[in-house]
């Protein structure tokens, strides 16, 4: 999957994403996935494909759900043979391959657009039957924070129900330029910290801590070498798998397992964020 955040300029004509086989000019790179967004009078989508050099007959897919102004998220899912695409969290097209999906090894995005962050994704890592988008349906999806102002850092919110086994909270955001660190933390109620996740540019190291439970493996660091960087996106993944047990993910790759106080008499209802990130999302489901 590939994640495709960014503005719109209000003037915008039109912008396109190409998965393309290399970044041949002359002659050009074949395009397996032409997509390009046109803002006229009825804005639409236009799916194409470029073989030596020629394009292939287009198709066109209307009422497109974007205009100059807006900012977007175009997340692209890749099938066997071929790709769907929602804008914003909802389904938009579906559209056939022109090349192998094995040859498809360059993205390339130009046309009226400002491009905030890109982002390869794999699929949900706690459930290998999941092809759907990683923004959940509606149905089964709360976004707990609806504009930039209720997303501002430093934030501290009360969750709309207490976590349960089976709950995912997914934080998705953009490191800043020059961090420090930044914390995650889930709470039972202000002043008692359930889990907290630190992540710490300095000396490079991710951790947790805890005010309500001692384990062996608080404090730990994550084994898989320093997995944040500044000015980049992330999407970090909490999944309540027990009582007792939540698992972590980073842009679709597992970071292990960490204890939690058993949740029946230590609730988490409420999330705090703080530290050098920007957000943009925040769903439980």
């Amino acid at each position: 999957m590939v994640l495709v955040q960014g503005t719109i300029p209000v003037e915008a004509e039109r912008f396109q994403v190409d998965f393309q086989r290399g970044c041949s000019l002359q002659p050009r790179a074949d395009i397996g996935v032409h997509f390009n967004p046109r803002f006229h009078a009825r804005p639409h989508v236009v799916c194409n494909a470029l073989s030596d050099s020629r394009w292939m007959e287009e198709t066109r897919f209307p009422n497109l759900p974007l205009k100059g102004g807006d900012s977007f998220q175009l997340l692209f899912l890749f099938e066997q043979d071929h790709v769907q695409v929602s804008i914003n969290g909802q389904h938009c097209l579906q559209y056939p391959f022109g090349l192998p999906l094995v040859q498809m090894n360059t993205l390339g995005v130009s046309g009226d657009v400002v491009v905030k962050s890109i982002a390869f994704l794999a699929n949900n890592p706690f459930d290998a039957s999941r092809t759907g988008y990683p923004m959940a349906p509606v149905s089964t999806s709360l976004r707990l924070f609806t504009s930039s102002t209720s997303l501002a850092v430093p934030l501290s919110r009360q969750l709309p129900r207490s976590l349960q086994p089976g709950d995912t909270l997914t934080v998705r955001g953009l490191v800043h330029e020059d961090p420090k660190e930044f914390h995650i933390s889930l709470k039972k109620d202000p002043s008692h910290t359930t889990l907290s996740f630190r992540v710490c540019f300095t000396d490079k190291t991710v951790g947790w801590s805890s005010s309500s439970l001692q384990s062996p493996e608080l404090g730990k660091m994550l084994g898989t070498g320093f997995p944040f960087y500044p000015q980049r996106y992330f999407e970090l993944l909490l999944r309540v798998c027990t009582e007792d047990h939540l698992k972590l993910a980073l842009n679709g790759t597992p970071l292990g397992k960490q204890h939690l106080p058993p949740l029946a008499t230590s609730p988490v209802t409420e999330l705090a964020i703080d530290g050098d990130l920007t957000l943009y999302d925040v769903l439980l489901c």
